[in-house]
């Protein structure tokens, strides 16, 4: 743990949410163009694991934007869960960390 605590500084922290946000809205912009033409697909696992790891916000923008797995109950369930998930670690740990 003492490796990684250095890094993470709200600089670094910000700069990976960009980066995931980023990666995630990609992820299904790249996915419906291959949807559309007939290539092969993205797995739903990957996608939903650019939401877990800080690409939430992307996801979301990316589903809307290029209208792409929205209507998949199962997908749709499992990023709400993660969504919900990291908001609830979010306000933890800001209720944990203000005194």
């Amino acid at each position: 743990m003492d490796l990684i605590l250095p890094y993470l500084t709200p600089l670094n922290i910000a700069l990976w949410l960009v980066a995931a946000n980023f990666a995630a809205f990609a992820a299904f912009g790249i996915d419906k163009a291959r949807a559309e033409n007939g290539w092969r697909r993205t797995a739903e696992s990957d996608l939903l694991l650019f939401a877990l790891l800080g690409g939430t916000g992307g996801a979301y923008a990316g589903r809307h934007l290029f209208r792409h797995k929205t209507r998949k109950q199962p997908f749709s369930n499992r990023l709400h869960t993660i969504a919900i998930v990291q908001v609830a670690s979010a306000v933890g740990l800001a209720v944990y960390l203000i005194p």
